[in-house]
């Protein structure tokens, strides 16, 4: 089965909770983190590479627990994040994903836990196992196609997080991620994932097309 189907936040876009909610929500909850390293926030929120050339290994692959801290922080609703039953697994898929829906519409951030290859970007360097990703909103889009706004911290995982990175690292010697300040590691973190305009967002939070009605692929724990 092929991945999702991701796309970028257009103009127009307006899930629930709405993106000025989700972006200051993301604001509030980067800015709490501040007073880490440079490194420390950096692998806080995000999975780096160690070059831009992203050809070594990333320096971490501790999505698991980045999600859960990550998800925490990003729910404001009661009850904090909602970890729904194995999507690969459930007995009634829909019904999970109407229960999704409530929980985001609550304030609740959603973990999002599937094969590797299913819910991470195009370009990702982790294509076997699993991965975790958030999802913070729900809405439907211009043709009616309903989407879930997504933060997948991988910045391997699409052509633009890849690009947005080396933008930031730029130089001659490149700047590593242990070289960032708190400071620095702040305004990487903020641009990918809120970008530089007022309608959209870095390329670390994405629309995903989610087919409701199917169970995600099982997961291979030893691939």
């Amino acid at each position: 089965m092929p991945g999702i189907r991701q796309a970028y936040v257009q103009a127009g876009d307006n899930p629930t909770p709405a993106l000025k909610d989700i972006k200051d929500r993301i604001t509030t909850a980067v800015y709490s983190t501040q007073g880490s390293t440079g490194l420390e926030r950096l692998k806080w929120w995000l999975q780096v590479p160690r070059d831009s050339a992203f050809e070594a290994k990333m320096m971490d692959s501790d999505c698991m627990p980045r999600a859960e801290r990550v998800g925490a922080l990003l729910s404001p609703g009661k009850g904090g994040l909602f970890t729904p039953a194995d999507l690969g697994s459930v007995l009634n898929p829909s019904a999970t994903w109407a229960g999704i829906d409530t929980a985001l519409k609550a304030g609740r951030a959603v973990y999002v836990n599937g094969p590797a290859g299913h819910v991470g970007g195009a370009e990702s360097k982790f294509t076997t196992g699993f991965h975790v990703i958030v999802f913070l909103a729900v809405g439907k889009d211009a043709d009616g196609n309903v989407y879930y706004l997504g933060f997948d911290p991988d910045v391997s995982a699409t052509t633009e997080s890849r690009e947005a990175w080396k933008a930031l690292v730029a130089g001659d010697p490149e700047k590593k991620p242990e070289d960032f300040t708190a400071d620095e590691s702040l305004g990487v973190v903020k641009s990918l994932m809120l970008g530089d305009e007022e309608g959209s967002f870095g390329p670390l939070v994405r629309k995903y097309y989610v087919t409701t009605t199917a169970k995600f692929p099982r997961i291979n724990r030893f691939g």
